[in-house]
């Protein structure tokens, strides 16, 4: 049961970013900028918690989940430090993920040819 919750809430969003490229003038790049922000307002205004309990990696995993995590490590650093941690919590919340995808972005360039084909 938590596969199928996670593939219809990660579904979810995906049908989501597909009817915006599909009916509006968006690009993917501010879609996906729209997906980190849209996770740190909902995370901040409390709505995103119940929605990755729900979903799990579904909700997690995709990148509202990444602004949710910006957004929950902020607030759990200006409670610590104070309004200091507005600086430094989103980040010290995400450094494993975003350390993680630069390892494997360096280890697949090393393994892999750019360039074109012809």
């Amino acid at each position: 049961m938590e596969f199928l919750r996670a593939f219809l809430c990660g579904g979810i969003f995906c049908a989501i970013g597909q009817i915006l490229i599909d009916k509006t003038r968006l690009t993917p790049a501010r879609i996906l900028v729209g997906y980190v922000v849209a996770g740190v307002i909902l995370q901040a205004v409390g709505v995103y918690g119940p929605i990755a309990d729900w979903g799990g990696a579904g909700a997690t995993v995709p990148l509202t989940g990444f602004g949710a995590n910006l957004a929950k490590g902020v607030q759990q650093a200006v409670g610590e430090q104070g309004w200091l941690g507005i600086f430094s919590g989103g980040l010290a919340a995400s450094a494993a993920g975003v350390g993680a995808a630069v390892l494997f972005s360096f280890l697949a360039s090393l393994l892999c040819k750019p360039g074109e084909k012809r």
